[in-house]
């Protein structure tokens, strides 16, 4: 199983974990933050990472805005919100259960 193959079903909740843990990152520093937290086992592609934040942002899960660095660059940042919160409790929950059934059938298999 390649490295991204295994973020497929829990890339919202790891994204949603990240954010709130550390409010105001940049889609590349989500991406790295990913990487880092994971021991470099699971990767966030950027072909999968920013339509996921785009779907969160809509869903009101997470906001984004525009800042400035002082480079002159601008740069697009993302907070958890209020509804992003109550979903990664959820998200949390239900991941929590998969882990406790996972584990149930590798130790009755």
């Amino acid at each position: 199983m390649s490295k991204t193959d295994s973020l497929q079903g829990s890339l919202d909740l790891l994204v949603l974990k990240i954010l709130s843990r550390r409010p105001g990152l940049h889609g590349y520093a989500i991406m790295t933050a990913i990487k880092d937290r994971s021991g470099d086992v699971l990767r966030a592609e950027e072909g999968s990472l920013y339509p996921a934040l785009h779907r969160m942002e809509e869903a009101g899960w997470i906001r984004a805005r525009w800042i400035t660095k002082e480079n002159g660059r601008r740069s697009r940042i993302y907070d958890l919100t209020a509804a992003g919160t109550k979903q990664l409790d959820a998200e949390e929950s239900r991941w929590q259960e998969v882990i406790s059934a996972v584990d149930r059938v590798l130790r009755t298999v």
